[in-house]
């Protein structure tokens, strides 16, 4: 139990925005599975529609800031390698 009220406002503040940023990283990752299994299949048509929502998915976590900058820009990196592997 928080102390002060400072401590206890920051104890709801991290519940939120734990909540949150969770939402958008299962979003994301839903989104990179999606893709991922289109790619295995070697559907491209679908492929391409699910890595662009992927990417579009990743970005806004990494602009809400429930992941890294860096770690959506290496899972697009990969994603896009692995499609380009299949077209």
């Amino acid at each position: 139990m928080a102390n002060s009220l400072s401590a206890s406002k920051r104890a709801r503040q991290s519940v939120k925005h734990y909540s949150r940023n969770r939402w958008y990283r299962g979003r994301a990752r839903t989104f990179v599975k999606r893709a991922r299994i289109h790619i295995v299949a070697g559907r491209s048509e679908e492929a391409q529609g699910a890595v662009k929502d992927a990417c579009r998915a990743l970005d806004r976590a990494a602009q809400k800031g429930a992941i890294h900058a860096n770690t959506a820009a290496r899972k697009k990196g990969r994603l896009v390698k692995a499609l380009n592997a299949i077209i």
